[in-house]
């Protein structure tokens, strides 16, 4: 026989094991709602807005921020900080080194030893070995020689102009506006 507190004691056990059963049953049952689908298809709406804020806001970023088309020199700025800078406005110049080319002129009378794709050797101060570069044009009217032109020798009055291009490896190696010397080759 058992004495009547432990009676009371397993009575009490067995009320509180049926009252946590009806409680998982009830989290249960409520799981089981239809509620919840709309409540998964509204966290799930939410996530995809929450996604495309964060493409608005890359997309955003990515219009402030363009890389330059070609690896190339800042050759002039436009706009400082603090400006306003209209859309579309550039706000730097560049210079590719595939853009670099020497202009000289050259005397009426030795316009006829040149022709484009002719080799020229251009010299720099301070570096002993020259470059060399390749005629691409030769005005053709003559001008009157320009008075930012020093020469050793006297010039003819009437002048030719000409551009020579250098390979890109050999461009970076110069500046525009820098001096140069040109031997026209044989």
């Amino acid at each position: 026989m058992i004495a009547p507190e432990e009676l009371d004691v397993a009575r009490a056990r067995r009320d509180a094991d049926e009252a946590q059963v009806a409680a998982l049953s009830a989290d249960l049952a409520t799981a089981r709602l239809g509620a919840r689908d709309d409540e998964i298809k509204a966290a799930e709406a939410e996530a995809q807005a929450q996604a495309a804020v964060l493409a608005k806001a890359q997309w955003a970023l990515a219009q402030k921020v363009q890389p330059a088309p070609a690896d190339a020199w800042v050759q002039d700025t436009l706009y400082r900080p603090g400006e306003f800078v209209a859309a579309g406005n550039p706000v730097v110049m560049l210079l590719p080194p595939a853009n670099v080319k020497v202009r000289f002129f050259v005397p009426e009378p030795e316009l006829a030893t040149l022709h484009p794709g002719q080799a020229v050797s251009v010299s720099r101060d301070g570096v002993p070995t020259p470059l060399s570069a390749t005629v691409t044009y030769i005005a053709h009217q003559a001008e009157f020689t320009p008075p930012v032109i020093y020469s050793q020798s006297n010039r003819a009055k009437l002048v030719y102009m000409v551009e020579a291009s250098f390979a890109p490896a050999d461009a970076r190696n110069l500046r525009p506006g820098q001096p140069v010397d040109v031997r026209l080759s044989p």
